[in-house]
């Protein structure tokens, strides 16, 4: 591990065999890109970041992986955008993503495999989730992939309501020549769904389970029902798939989810979202998950390349 500036930051930058990870650990713990050493010597970016980022607006910047803590996406109360209804029937703020993304974590842990980061919340954050816990977002990186572990401690007296997740940005097309139509992903989902504008969970559209990225109905795309826990994209006939696999247990919880979206048709990256659960999972409480006082429940996601 070794300390680079960039943007006026400080950056932590760790060599994992042919894996090169970049990250601003205590920014939203926010890994910002990994790229991979080719056998002929060139570099892919597996995790897009833009060269010419605003690092004065960290937060906004579209690219690595932001880290969505306590929910995912946009929550709702009663058809209200951006609250929640918390246990004590109270109704609190809650931001775009959650609270972590734009958050201070202070650097716990550091290794040459990864480190470890916990959330130090603000004022803002206590008022949108006014509990007594700590969250902590640990990385480990390999060789051609990497885990990321999401982990909630209650240390108050009441349950804790979360729903976390991760929001990806891989680089698409990675390959020069290459266009979106060039790319497929499986998803085992049995079931798709959009978040309409009141926060509800409405059908969507009747994906295939191996579906192209040239299709624009992928995009903002909410799949569950999963008959297993890992998603899979590349190039077919070509070796560099990107395995997406969620926490150990083949089949994984009822409600897990992952979620595609893109910002445009032209953009260079498409994003694969894992999520404990569908977004506004406080309101309707799907994937909504409770850990219990005392205890804690971690989120596990790893990303490989093979």
């Amino acid at each position: 591990m070794e300390k680079v500036s960039f943007g006026g930051e400080t950056l932590l930058r760790w060599r994992v065999g042919r894996s090169t990870f970049l990250a601003l650990p205590e920014k939203g713990a926010r890994l910002m890109n990994w790229n991979l050493t080719l056998g002929d010597g060139s570099v892919r970016d597996v995790l897009y970041w833009p060269e010419a980022a605003d690092m004065a607006h960290f937060t906004h910047v579209r690219g690595g992986n932001p880290i969505l803590f306590p929910f995912n996406a946009r929550t709702y109360d009663r058809g209200d955008i951006h609250f929640w209804r918390a246990p004590d029937g109270v109704r609190r703020p809650m931001p775009m993503h959650g609270i972590a993304r734009q958050g201070r974590f202070e650097l716990t842990r550091t290794d040459p495999t990864g480190f470890t980061a916990l959330f130090v919340p603000n004022d803002e954050a206590r008022a949108c989730y006014p509990y007594d816990y700590e969250f902590t977002v640990r990385y480990r990186f390999e060789p051609l992939g990497l885990i990321c572990e999401l982990s909630l401690l209650n240390l108050g007296e009441q349950p804790l309501p979360w729903s976390a997740g991760h929001h990806f940005y891989f680089t698409l097309p990675w390959a020069e020549g290459r266009q979106r139509s060039d790319y497929a992903i499986r998803i085992p989902a049995s079931k798709c769904f959009r978040h309409a504008a009141d926060g509800s969970l409405v059908p969507g559209p009747v994906l295939r389970e191996i579906e192209t990225f040239a299709n624009p109905d992928l995009s903002d795309a909410i799949h569950t029902g999963l008959r297993d826990n890992t998603v899979v994209f590349g190039e077919a006939g070509q070796a560099g798939d990107v395995v997406v696999t969620i926490n150990t247990e083949k089949k994984p919880d009822a409600d897990a989810t992952f979620v595609t979206w893109s910002e445009s048709a032209t953009a260079p990256y498409y994003c694969v979202e894992p999520w404990m659960g569908p977004p506004n999972a406080p309101e309707h409480k799907r994937g909504l998950h409770w850990v219990a006082p005392g205890q804690s429940e971690t989120f596990s996601v790893a990303v490989r390349v093979k």
